[in-house]
């Protein structure tokens, strides 16, 4: 028996791993399975976790109101000491590029626990953006076994960095096995927060809460938005806000008040995924939401300057607007207004993959510790 724990501690996390931990439990005679959850994220972790029915194994409850990254690292490698001690799985699987990824895959090498490390392979190349996941899943990288990268560019970023390719599996991202698990046509979403909207109109789903637009860039993306819904009418605008105050308070001061914009509570995985697929368009300075939205037929205007993802450039599936107003201002009107811009944007082929991304995953660990290729 293969025992694997899976470490999450963010909704992002827990919504791509949710779809591994449920095919790990299709092996129950190979593979014994448990979870562990830091709760760097406490109330949006739980949600994930419930509609997807997780019952962690184990639960560091870490979430402290206004917590550092130093505490956040602190509590989770010692706390993942004792789980690591106690169990001692044969493999930690972590996901992507948070403070939980880098510190349960440090935590692992320290007890010379092979790592697994989902999502391997994004890079920008640029230490500080996005901060701190840039170097979490870095040095994630740095510390893992076997690297379950998402796309061919993915691989040959871990190549680049002489990780030895007998170790990297390209498998699609879990994200989309989620989505397609989550989202139905009939999903009703009444109330919500979402009462005075008029569905009939296009409907723009912003969503905006990064370290690095903090402050002055964030405000700039706030002054546009308000212009577009002022430049066009036949527009709505949506805005589950994030509850980091940095981002509430602003959000509040440029965007309140303006008709046609809706700042609402921060949604559910579940009804948020539907409204994606309701939307006419997504600005985000999301990295997961990159992936999520081409698979819903939907463009994507990435409020940063940089990402981690360029196949979705390359794509067609995505374009980068940064944080300057003029340019937010001017590619989403060119969507509003040219349906050919928006055509070709929402057509294009999504190269997150096919929605079977876990089940290849776990014939992977399969084979790398019993050479079986099921």
């Amino acid at each position: 028996m293969i025992k694997v724990l899976s470490v999450f501690g963010t909704r992002p996390e827990a919504i791509k791993m949710a779809p591994v931990v449920k095919e790990l439990s299709k092996f129950p005679g190979e593979i014994v399975s448990q979870v562990a959850v830091t709760a760097q994220h406490r109330e949006m972790l739980d949600q994930v976790l419930d509609l997807f029915h997780i019952v962690p194994d184990y639960d560091l409850n870490l979430m402290r109101h206004g917590q550092t990254l130093y505490d956040i690292t602190a509590g989770a490698l010692l706390g993942l000491k004792d789980i690591l001690t106690q169990e001692k799985p044969d493999l930690v699987l972590v996901h992507g590029d948070t403070t939980t990824t880098f510190v349960a895959a440090l935590a692992a090498y320290y007890q010379q626990i092979k790592v697994g490390h989902v999502e391997a392979g994004l890079r920008t190349g640029n230490k500080y953006a996005p901060f701190p996941e840039e170097m979490n899943r870095r040095m994630a990288g740095s510390l893992a076994d076997y690297h379950f990268a998402p796309t061919e560019t993915s691989k040959k970023n871990l190549l680049r960095e002489n990780v030895p390719e007998e170790s990297i599996i390209v498998t699609g991202n879990t994200v989309i096995d989620a989505l397609l698990e989550t989202v139905g046509k009939e999903y009703c979403l009444t109330g919500l927060g979402l009462d005075q909207v008029n569905w009939k109109k296009k409907i723009l789903l912003v969503t905006c809460h990064r370290r690095e637009n903090w402050g002055a860039p964030m405000a700039r993306v706030f002054q546009a938005i308000r212009k577009i819904k002022e430049m066009r009418p036949d527009t709505e605008v949506i805005f589950p806000v994030h509850k980091n105050p940095l981002v509430r308070d602003l959000a509040r001061d440029i965007l309140c008040g303006t008709g046609g914009i809706h700042l609402i509570e921060p949604l559910d995985y579940q009804p948020f995924s539907n409204l994606m697929a309701k939307s006419y368009l997504v600005l985000t300075d999301s990295g997961g939401m990159q992936e999520e939205v081409p698979s819903l037929g939907k463009p994507v205007l990435v409020l940063r300057d940089t990402t981690e993802r360029p196949e979705a450039l390359e794509a067609g599936t995505v374009k980068l607007v940064g944080t300057d107003g003029e340019k937010i201002i001017k590619e989403t009107v060119q969507l509003i207004d040219n349906p050919h811009a928006y055509h070709e944007m929402a057509n294009a082929v999504n190269p997150y993959g096919d929605g079977k991304a876990s089940g290849r995953i776990v014939r992977a660990i399969l084979k790398f510790f019993r050479g079986n290729s099921c």
